[in-house]
């Protein structure tokens, strides 16, 4: 991407993210309907539309200005609201319907890597084939990067909602003391170099399957 004005970065990467947070949101509140509890339904969030997810600074200002800089991509949407007194099978369906936003991301870059194959077998060059390639990489990439990151077993992320699911209940009400300060903890995390130092093996990792099954070159 360094060959690209940051004109050119951020409408790259603009569609690639909002679809990355909007389908990732969206999963969470459909598997919670499928489980039980339709509180996302009721209070509009069980929506395909990214204004509905968009937060103005973490899906916006945040990753805007990181791109701007040249640094580590992050961001987040609104989360959909989810109540686990009303699923089915409470802390258990809790970690599927936690999973679920993951398993989107993962899904969406597969999809953005046949793109790309496709792309790259037509042997299409220039204009429209050239952009559409620099964003299936950014697609791939911002999903897989946030499906890593939200599998860390770190309140609020998604990961902590999993293994909150398979704990016994006093060590999932523990780990639920952590969430009023796992902000703080992942932003510092974050600007310390710990958060990108466990996150760059995972994301390689994850990149290499989602090439080898798509049948890309790394």
């Amino acid at each position: 991407m360094e060959s690209l004005t940051l004109v050119q970065q951020l409408a790259v990467w603009a569609l690639p993210v909002l679809l990355a947070v909007t389908l990732h949101e969206a999963a969470h509140g459909y598997v919670a309907r499928a489980l039980g509890d339709s509180t996302a339904a009721q209070l509009g969030r069980l929506s395909l539309n990214p204004l509905r997810h968009i937060d103005p600074v973490g899906t916006v200002l945040v990753p805007g200005l990181l791109l701007a800089m040249g640094g580590f991509l992050f961001g987040w949407a609104k989360p959909v609201p989810v109540n686990p007194a009303r699923l089915k099978q409470g802390r258990r369906s809790m970690a599927w319907v936690a999973v679920a936003g993951p398993l989107a991301n993962l899904a969406m870059a597969i999809g953005w890597a046949i793109l790309l194959k496709l792309l790259l077998v037509s042997g299409a060059e220039g204009g429209m084939a050239t952009g559409l390639r620099y964003m299936a990489l950014a697609g791939m990439a911002i999903n897989i990067l946030l499906m890593v990151l939200n599998l860390l077993p770190l309140p609020p992320l998604d990961g902590s909602r999993v293994l909150g699911g398979f704990l016994p209940p006093q060590q999932a009400q523990l780990l639920d003391r952590i969430e009023p300060y796992g902000l703080i903890i992942l932003l510092a995390l974050l600007f310390t170099g710990v958060l990108g130092f466990i996150l760059w093996p995972l994301y390689g990792a994850v990149d290499g399957v989602v090439r080898g099954l798509t049948g890309l070159v790394s």
